[in-house]
């Protein structure tokens, strides 16, 4: 099995050394935002539950204990606003704006890779295609059209590159869109907690 595709691969010619790169690179990237991305990691459950829990001012004290022990962008954020909540409240909103923006690009990390790979995976293969017909000419103007076995190399190249292009493209583009509207969501959802912590800040700064 692993003969047969090595030997496959390798009959598509020069152009499978960065379409099989770019596969490597995608599936990395897929498999670490996989991981990354998961609602229970970005969202502590703990960090969510002690959010609720903030009624008094005594509560901050506990809340930022549960902040050190976790350690995740959300956790980052909350952790900043307790840390500054003495600030005046427009001060404080501003701050917290840029806090969750620089954090949220650790959600959106390798997401610019993996479209890049999703965009130039299907041009690969048409490169491929394109140099692959390139040698059937050169071949059918040295022997003609008649040596069927002369024109299959040429041939075979230039269809194994845009199948290989087309089968990391077509997956690597889907995974794109679904990291990156998770993500989004992820950041949705931060952003809201920001404005319950908002305003539960002001309202034990009024009592």
């Amino acid at each position: 099995m692993i003969n047969e595709i090595y030997v496959f691969l390798t009959k598509g010619g020069i152009m499978m050394i960065p379409l099989v790169v770019s596969s490597i690179v995608a599936l990395a990237i897929i498999i670490e935002r996989a991981l990354q991305l998961r609602r229970k990691k970005v969202l502590d459950p703990h960090v969510v539950k002690m959010m609720d829990s903030i009624r008094e001012p005594k509560d901050i004290d506990a809340a930022q204990l549960i902040c050190d022990q976790s350690n995740s962008v959300f956790t980052s954020i909350i952790k900043f606003g307790l840390e500054n909540r003495d600030l005046p409240h427009e001060e404080l909103k501003e701050l917290l704006e840029d806090q969750g923006r620089q954090e949220a690009r650790i959600l959106e990390r390798g997401l610019g890779a993996l479209e890049t790979v999703a965009a130039a995976a299907p041009l690969m293969g048409l490169l491929g295609t394109v140099i692959g017909m390139i040698k059937v000419f050169n071949v059918i103007s040295q022997v003609g059209v008649g040596q069927a076995s002369a024109l299959s190399g040429g041939i075979s190249e230039a269809l194994i590159t845009t199948v290989v292009g087309l089968s990391i493209g077509i997956p690597t583009l889907i995974s794109y869109n679904y990291f990156i509207n998770k993500a989004e969501n992820l950041i949705l959802d931060i952003e809201k907690y920001l404005m319950v912590l908002m305003q539960k800040i002001r309202q034990l700064g009024e009592a």
